[in-house]
């Protein structure tokens, strides 16, 4: 049995935290909007009015259906409800989303913390020159180059942006740390006899938690952007796999009589980037006690 104190600093500084994230409504506004993309990802062969439309499957008889009760978001060119494809394509981009951050986030926060403790040391200028020659290039653009040598796919799309998306973490904690070490409970560990393991990970890490989590969430929507941008030209994800990006580039050529092939899937894009940039703005706030 998990018994909670209401009176313990930690759920103090939790309440003091929540409060501050939801004075903000367009905080709240983007955590619900991050909850219900998460449960459609998750649960998206249970909501979907027609999951096997998300593979093979062709009908041409009800191809270029408009919206109706039916097909609430109209059909494709083989006759697939576009919204089952639509709500799929919700579960490829968090899929993702939470794939590349997994893989990035905790060897960018590792490289930064090192980074910046050991500043102005060999250790400094190996990793941060070489993260700053990732971040020289544009994201989008190292991603393309990466991809295009490489067999399209959701697999390599994810490799790809994930190689070039770790900088910026490094990036993040290197400057949050080299402002840290020098302050009066950094300097106190270190007169006391404190190991740097424990100074790095007990005492500085801790305080690079609420920027890092901030541009966790914000990176969520971009991403998505990025990998619906590699699927729309043609180096992410393939057909029939219900990408988002996918969809909207298949469904341009079809544009503008059947207007709902492309539209739908881009308004899920931009239904999941507002979400979580407001859900990002909202724990930016809370942390920093704005």
């Amino acid at each position: 049995m998990i018994v909670i104190n209401m009176e313990s600093p930690r759920w103090r500084s939790f309440k003091r935290t929540w409060y501050r994230f939801s004075r903000n409504p367009l905080s709240i506004v983007g955590l619900i909007i991050a909850i219900i993309t998460i449960i459609i990802a998750i649960f998206t062969g249970y909501i979907a009015p027609y999951p096997g439309h998300a593979g093979f499957y062709t009908n041409f008889k009800e191809a270029h259906l408009p919206p109706s009760l039916a097909h609430p978001f109209g059909t494709d060119e083989y006759g697939r409800d576009v919204l089952s494809r639509v709500l799929f394509g919700f579960r490829y981009s968090m899929m993702m989303a939470a794939v590349v951050l997994t893989l990035t986030v905790p060897p960018g926060v590792l490289l930064g913390l090192v980074a910046g403790y050991y500043e102005k040391t060999w250790i400094d200028n190996v990793i941060m020159r070489i993260a700053d020659m990732f971040i020289a290039v544009p994201p989008l653009v190292l991603a393309l180059s990466i991809c295009s040598v490489l067999t399209p796919s959701v697999f390599n799309a994810m490799m790809a942006v994930s190689l070039m998306w770790w900088p910026w973490y490094t990036r993040l904690v290197y400057n949050v740390t080299t402002s840290l070490k020098n302050e009066y409970f950094v300097q106190a560990a270190e007169v006391i006899g404190a190991s740097k393991l424990h100074i790095m990970f007990k005492e500085i890490f801790p305080n690079t938690l609420g920027p890092v989590l901030t541009k966790i969430t914000l990176d969520v929507g971009w991403v998505i952007l990025i990998g619906a941008a590699l699927s729309f030209v043609g180096l992410g994800a393939q057909p029939p796999t219900p990408d988002l990006g996918t969809m909207v580039s298949e469904g341009g050529k079809y544009l503008p009589e059947y207007w709902w092939i492309s539209i739908f899937p881009a308004l899920a894009i931009s239904f999941i980037i507002l979400g979580f940039n407001l859900l990002g703005d909202g724990i930016r706030d809370a942390f920093s006690g704005g």
